[in-house]
């Protein structure tokens, strides 16, 4: 299948299952956006797209931030004119006791693997509803069905 002339926002896309996303939307032909809040890592996986003849942009987003979802939006369509796809991949764990972790913990992983998935659908649902529609895939993990241990 070919994403030739497609636009694709991939969160948490520089590592793991997200950069694996990111390249293989490229190898299709697809435009990647990788948001990505760790720098160096949106830039190997921009740097490996882009060196494998791809065409690939980080922009450097913290998805638990609502200011740095609009300039990701932003940005995409000031670059690429549209967005047809977003994969809401990222997500953060904290490998504690569920008594361990802190409050502050928690909201950190809610903000980033529940919230964002919010903010990041509803910021580019507008930009897809102006350009006809799009796509939007949620990921999730399998961490929804299991515990640490006491």
């Amino acid at each position: 299948m070919s994403y030739q002339g497609k636009v694709v926002i991939v969160t948490g896309a520089g590592r793991g299952l997200g950069s694996s996303i990111a390249e293989t939307y490229a190898s299709k032909g697809a435009k990647v956006v990788l948001a990505e809040k760790v720098p160096y890592l949106g830039l190997a996986t921009e740097k490996a797209i882009n060196s494998s003849g791809g065409i690939a942009t980080f922009i450097p987003t913290d998805v638990s931030s609502p200011a740095e979802i609009e300039a990701l939006v932003k940005t995409s369509v000031e670059l690429y004119g549209k967005i047809d796809i977003l994969i809401n991949n990222a997500g953060i764990s904290k490998w504690k006791s569920p008594y361990e972790i802190t409050v502050e913990e928690w909201d950190e992983i809610i903000n980033t693997n529940l919230r964002s998935v919010f903010l990041c659908s509803r910021e580019v649902a507008r930009v897809m509803r102006i350009h006809g529609g799009g796509s939007i895939v949620n990921i999730a993990s399998t961490r929804a069905y299991m515990s640490e241990p006491d």
